[in-house]
């Protein structure tokens, strides 16, 4: 498979990421990983492993090898046919290892729309089976916390009401978390969703890593950017850290009443899209 940018973006969306600075054929010892990657929201590390045919031991043993020598989080492994006892091996790891890395076996296949070109479609056989690895980390308290359970459930709510929207976005793992990451198009800087079930409110926040001076630069624009939103955000500059962020609050979130949270999730989601549409224009590097 050519690796084209194209290809990437395709992955990327099926898999629920956003792989940026990709770089081939990455060394580890005397053997070479095909792709290296960051996933943009969160900067964690993917590698990727291209097996254009079927899966076998050899490359089982490559990917766990690579991951251990690069330090990688998610794991990618592509092949044009996996073999059952290479899927129950890729489940096995995503239930027994701890949940900050995550395995992905992915068939690519060939199909045609009419008499267009063959066009590639990444097809994931095996992915983390996030609420397995939670419930593991759990066993000793013996199980989830309430808020901990609530916010996994508001997750996976989020994600079907994004799925059945055709994802505007791309979807992400659902987990107990209280924030949802969402990409910018920059590594400078993503947007976060986060739940407040303290203050009964969800905040939707632009989040720049350490760049004050791209805070500066959009604040200067704050009321052309926010004439554009049609409502306006909390510009918090932070000086004593190196974050910064914008943030919006949208009240309703209730832990012990889930009536409205069809309203409140798609409410979210076009706010999000809107935050997103508004500052990606305004966001240039600095």
């Amino acid at each position: 498979m050519v690796i084209k940018r194209k290809n990437i973006e395709m992955l990327s969306d099926e898999i629920g990421l956003t792989l940026t600075d990709i770089s081939n054929e990455v060394f580890v010892g005397s053997y070479h990983c095909d792709l290296v990657a960051k996933d943009e929201t969160t900067g964690i590390k993917a590698i990727i492993e291209n097996q254009m045919e079927v899966t076998n031991h050899d490359h089982l043993g490559k990917i766990i090898t690579y991951a251990s020598g690069l330090d990688a989080n998610i794991v990618i492994w592509i092949v044009k046919e996996a073999r059952e006892e290479h899927k129950s091996a890729i489940e096995w790891l995503n239930n027994k290892t701890i949940k900050d890395i995550s395995f992905f076996l992915v068939e690519i296949r060939a199909y045609k729309i009419g008499d267009s070109l063959p066009a590639p479609k990444f097809v994931i056989i095996e992915k983390p089976n996030d609420f397995v690895k939670t419930a593991n980390l759990s066993t000793d308290s013996g199980e989830l916390s309430k808020a901990q359970s609530e916010r996994l459930n508001f997750w996976n709510i989020f994600n079907e009401t994004l799925i059945s929207r055709n994802k505007p976005f791309n979807v992400r793992k659902a987990t107990t978390d209280h924030w949802y990451d969402v990409a910018l198009g920059t590594s400078e800087a993503h947007i976060s969703i986060t739940l407040v079930n303290k203050t009964n409110s969800i905040g939707i926040e632009v989040y720049i890593n350490d760049n004050k001076k791209l805070f500066d630069k959009l604040f200067l624009e704050s009321e052309e950017i926010e004439s554009k939103l049609g409502f306006s955000m909390d510009w918090q500059r932070l000086d004593n850290k190196k974050a910064s962020r914008i943030i919006y609050y949208i009240e309703g979130l209730d832990f012990d009443n889930h009536d409205n949270y069809d309203k409140l999730i798609n409410e979210v989601i076009n706010r999000v899209i809107t935050v997103k549409e508004t500052f990606r224009d305004h966001i240039l590097p600095i």
